[in-house]
């Protein structure tokens, strides 16, 4: 067994995952999973840059994953950068800022190594399945991007595009600083034309149809299946693995973006960071769906996070 940290950074949120992994059984036993929302990509998508307050954020989140860290003794730690700060002119002092506090550089990586972790995370534990049938579709939205991975036991076609519920959020449904609530018919329209064109940039390389599986990774999915099952409280033990029908999906979307942000911040399964993305987070999935005709879309709570820990291993 190796003892290792992964931390995936995106445009939403900054997560990190402790575990002993060991390569030659392919178990990975978690230790510590924990998240904070932290919007690093706030208005990058607007100005090409990181705000000094999303850096802060970030900052103080990776103090507190350091001294987890610590507390653990982890061997090996890898800290993967995505969707923001591969756009932002001033990484540079993102990087210089993860270095001081985590003593390891932060890896910026590229939309189809993105795919490839979050391929790997979501499907090493599906292997073996009956009931699910390949080849799989894994979709990863996050808040910045969406990746796009089919494969069966390997990755046969991956594609990152540039939509995500922050950045579709920011762009469309944002005035003068304050988000739309609720949108109206033009602003869905205008999400709803933003999300088709990048599935048709990622039918270009990624057989999307082919796949017989559709699972759905982060938070908006996970939230959408909390919502489904109208739990109590955020459960990731009865979201993963979980299956929510097309109609389900469609229903709760419709429902999202028609919705006040009082109405979703009461929502008790909610994180209070996504009251504000979740419904465009929703209309990606739901787009997808009915792209594809899937039927439904399998949940994991594993993901690129648990892809960048066996990556370390």
């Amino acid at each position: 067994m190796t003892r290792v940290a992964a931390v995936d950074c995106g445009t939403n949120s900054i997560r990190l995952l402790v575990a002993d992994a060991d390569p030659a059984t392919g178990e990975l036993v978690e230790l510590d999973r924990r998240m904070i929302i932290v919007r690093l990509g706030q208005g990058v998508d607007r100005t090409g840059r990181l705000a000094p307050e999303a850096l802060e954020r970030t900052f103080a989140a990776c103090r507190e994953y350091a001294a987890v860290i610590k507390e653990h003794g982890a061997e090996r730690i890898r800290f993967v950068a995505t969707s923001a700060s591969r756009d932002a002119e001033n990484r540079g002092e993102f990087v210089r800022g993860v270095l001081d506090i985590l003593g390891v550089e932060p890896e910026v990586i590229s939309g189809d190594q993105e795919a490839e972790f979050s391929f790997t995370g979501a499907t090493k534990e599906l292997k073996g399945r009956a009931d699910l049938a390949k080849p799989y579709l894994v979709v990863d939205i996050g808040g910045g991007s969406t990746e796009f991975v089919v494969g069966d036991d390997q990755v046969a076609g991956a594609r990152s595009v540039d939509i995500g519920c922050v950045r579709l959020t920011e762009r469309h449904l944002v005035r003068d600083g304050v988000v739309v609530d609720p949108p109206g018919p033009e602003q869905i329209a205008a999400i709803r034309a933003d999300i088709e064109a990048a599935l048709d940039l990622a039918e270009q390389g990624v057989p999307l149809r082919e796949a017989h599986t559709l699972v759905g990774l982060a938070g908006s999915v996970t939230t959408l299946s909390a919502i489904a099952q109208d739990l109590p409280a955020y459960d990731s033990v009865a979201i993963h693995h979980s299956r929510i029908p097309y109609d389900r999906v469609r229903e709760i979307t419709e429902w999202l973006l028609r919705s006040t942000h009082a109405e979703r911040e009461a929502v008790p399964s909610m994180h209070p960071g996504r009251v504000d993305v979740i419904a465009a987070g929703a209309l990606v999935l739901l787009s997808i769906m009915e792209r594809i005709g899937a039927a439904e879309v399998v949940v994991s709570e594993h993901d690129i996070l648990d892809g960048i820990a066996w990556s370390v291993a």
